[in-house]
């Protein structure tokens, strides 16, 4: 190997290694490393600037602008207090509720604004049954990950692999996802109502308290919600439609905001561009080079080839592979630089002789994704939930929810494994 290519996997692993610690921010982690690579000869600024994917990017900031705008309404307040008294203050009915809400919501929001904006909710119900959050929290936890894996927009994994991949569509990742997403939440909710049966009975004692909430007012601005709903309802349309008006998603995205934007006028747009979570958008500019920098010095294509000679090339054993090495991965790291150093990876193995990519894509997301729901620290929706828990005097700890996320997580890795066989090699 040589001295370039050790530089560059160096500054990844250690890079990867003080992210992991979480010491010290991970966008500045990503940020310092990019610039080392680039300062250090591995990449030039022009090649660094290439590897940035620009899509996925602009995804992400179309889809913060229109949701966090649509927040502002009092929308998803509303929301998750109609579905409090719609299930009459029953607990198992209402998990099961807000657990489907979350799995919707992170199918065609994303799973972080999704989380960010129901858990203020979970705490409003359980504070009037006077139970535990915990079960509720978990399960909307759970949820937002399998939902987010059902659509290309609902997961940071899966914007990039349809990023990367242009063939794979918006209605593509629907039609090879969505299925088996349902499926995966229609198993493991009644397992998670099994687990906490006995809390979850408890409430019913206090499930009057529920029907006493007043819906009156929770919709704080009813003209700005008209045009939210507008410019969302014309984006999913795009997003529908994109390989047939020939857009890239991104441009989608940005287009919806801007109509939006231009709906709204100027105060809404400041607020708005406050509200776009910067230091994510920062950190996959960081991490793009980082794996530029693998890219580049030829260690991802070494990586590819050890996966070929350990597979021999059989797409079914290469897709379990994945499969279930990116899901115990993303258990531990963050899925978002795992896939960031997996996509470029696949894509060699194309061109080293695997001829049908199509199911080792679907492998890839679906173990990231649903991986993520086996630690606490295994998705950035995870650590979002339990940093608001912690500040509401109800902490999660990492042994609490690995107890139950870990064996859950193995249960959907299992059902998947199960649905790509049968799907694309039987």
């Amino acid at each position: 190997m040589e001295q370039q290519a050790i530089w560059a996997l160096g500054i990844f692993l250690l890079t990867y290694a003080l992210i992991i610690s979480e010491k010290v921010h991970r966008t500045l982690l990503a940020m310092s490393g990019a610039a080392l690579m680039i300062m250090l000869g591995i990449l030039d600024q022009e090649s660094a600037v290439h590897h940035i994917d620009f899509n996925t990017l602009g995804l992400l900031i179309g889809m913060m602008i229109i949701v966090n705008t649509t927040a502002e309404t009092g929308l998803f307040s509303y929301i998750g207090m109609w579905t409090a008294k719609l299930a009459k203050g029953n607990p198992i009915t209402l998990l099961w509720l807000l657990a489907l809400i979350t799995a919707v919501g992170s199918a065609f929001l994303d799973n972080v604004t999704t989380i960010i904006l129901m858990v203020p909710v979970a705490f409003s119900i359980t504070r009037r049954l006077r139970v535990h959050s915990f079960p509720y929290l978990f399960s909307m936890i759970i949820a937002t990950n399998i939902g987010g894996t059902a659509t290309l927009i609902g997961d940071p994994p899966n914007i990039m692999i349809g990023s990367a991949v242009k063939e794979l569509t918006f209605v593509a990742f629907l039609e090879n996802l969505a299925p088996v997403a349902l499926l995966i939440l229609a198993v493991i909710l009644p397992l998670v109502i099994v687990i906490f049966h006995k809390q979850l009975k408890e409430a019913s004692a206090n499930r009057h308290l529920i029907m006493d909430i007043n819906l009156e007012g929770l919709i704080t601005e009813k003209k700005l919600l008209i045009k939210c709903l507008i410019a969302l309802g014309l984006t999913l349309l795009g997003f529908f439609l994109h390989q047939y008006i020939h857009l890239e998603t991104a441009t989608i995205a940005l287009a919806g905001a801007s109509f939006l934007l231009l709906m709204t006028g100027e105060h809404v747009m400041e607020r708005a561009f406050r509200s776009v979570e910067w230091p994510t958008i920062f950190f996959f500019v960081g991490l793009f080079v980082l794996v530029g920098g693998l890219v580049e010095t030829g260690i991802i294509t070494m990586v590819a080839e050890w996966v070929m000679r350990l597979t021999g090339g059989d797409p079914m054993t290469t897709s379990m592979l994945i499969l279930w090495l990116s899901a115990i991965a993303s258990a531990f790291i963050d899925n978002i630089p795992l896939v960031a150093t997996m996509i470029p990876m696949i894509q060699d193995m194309g061109s080293l002789g695997v001829s049908h990519l199509e199911p080792l894509w679907w492998s890839l997301a679906l173990g990231a994704c649903l991986g993520g729901n086996g630690t606490l620290i295994g998705a950035s929706a995870n650590l979002i939930g339990a940093g608001m828990a912690a500040k509401e005097g109800e902490p999660i700890s990492f042994l609490q929810y690995l107890k139950y996320g870990l064996p859950l997580m193995l249960v959907t890795i299992l059902i998947s494994s199960l649905y790509l066989y049968l799907r694309y090699f039987v």
